[in-house]
């Protein structure tokens, strides 16, 4: 995996127990990529080598801006609580349905306003871009949040192959549509215009912190969250970070996506966490960090851009958030 320093770490004993770090050998191995620590583990005895590769993850997952109480979110609760409308509504249907889609063969044709157009097909993906994982919150607007240790690759490497033409100005993003495997698609009361489409300002697409994920707790992305490729914006709302992509296109006009389609005045564009804009129907000041019960709801503030203001706040320098939210 290849080292990224985005901003200053912090102890990863804080946030992450070495067991979670040991299980992302299942990724590597799905993805046929040993990576530099991996590499050189395989030379050492027993602990030692455990050791060096618990080392070298550390540094690679603590690039990003986590408070000491950004507990990670069990595993359990990341893949079973989750909204990917092509399965169903329910929480829980994401998880119950989601292994009906097939993920094998994948491809992501890439298009518009770029010089060399063309299809990546999944193998390429994994063989082609250096893994890394990172540690990011993720705020939906629906007010619930998690921390979700994620593996993949920084979108503007993707994009760069491609290379994008000078007017090209958004990047337009799609879900896979086959009805036949996404029972939700069919749905009678179903209100989405298939396929799900969602978008980027090509300034916030190439930008460090936003990642294609390929993973997620050092195993392959379930299906639920997105397999076999997602997108991951941590400073935006989660319907932002669109889950198993098919289409990426650059464009000179910003696009149509499926929710800001839907109903505009409760889902803007741009979906950046803002504590200080509510959605019609609730408060955004808050966020109800998982798990939690009707007891113990682990309610927490909100934070302007979910943490990550320092890093993103001049991409919307002289913006009105309000109005363009």
């Amino acid at each position: 995996m290849s080292q990224r320093t985005i901003c200053p770490p912090i102890p990863s004993s804080e946030i992450t127990p070495e067991s979670v770090y040991l299980r992302r050998r299942d990724l590597m191995r799905a993805a046929g990529l040993g990576g530099a620590a991996l590499a050189l583990g395989a030379s050492m005895p027993g602990s030692a080598a455990a050791e060096q590769e618990r080392t070298a993850l550390e540094y690679s997952a603590t690039d990003q801006p986590l408070a000491a109480d950004d507990s990670l979110t069990p595993y359990e609760h990341v893949s079973g609580y989750n909204n990917f409308y092509e399965f169903g509504t329910d929480k829980s249907d994401p998880a119950r349905y989601a292994d009906e889609m097939s993920v094998d063969p994948w491809a992501v044709d890439v298009g518009g306003l770029v010089n060399k157009p063309g299809t990546l097909h999944l193998e390429d993906i994994l063989g082609s871009f250096d893994l890394e994982e990172r540690v990011y919150r993720l705020r939906c607007v629906e007010a619930w949040s998690m921390v979700i240790p994620w593996v993949g690759f920084p979108l503007a490497d993707l994009l760069k192959r491609f290379e994008p033409r000078s007017e090209a100005r958004f990047v337009e993003f799609r879900t896979l549509y086959r009805p036949e495997e996404m029972r939700g698609t069919r749905s009678l009361t179903s209100i989405i215009d298939w396929p799900y489409r969602e978008g980027l300002r090509l300034d916030e697409a190439m930008h460090p912190l936003t990642l294609m994920a390929v993973g997620l707790y050092g195993k392959t992305l379930p299906e639920q969250n997105g397999a076999p490729l997602r997108l991951v914006a941590p400073w935006k709302y989660g319907f932002k970070s669109i889950k198993s992509i098919v289409s990426i296109r650059l464009l000179d006009r910003q696009p149509e996506t499926s929710w800001q389609e839907l109903a505009p005045q409760e889902y803007g564009f741009y979906a950046n966490v803002n504590p200080d804009v509510d959605h019609p129907r609730w408060s955004q000041k808050y966020e109800r960090r998982l798990p939690s019960t009707l007891f113990n709801p682990n309610r927490i503030p909100t934070r302007m851009f979910n943490g990550y203001e320092e890093q993103v706040a001049g991409l919307y320098r002289g913006m009105d958030l309000r109005k363009l939210y």
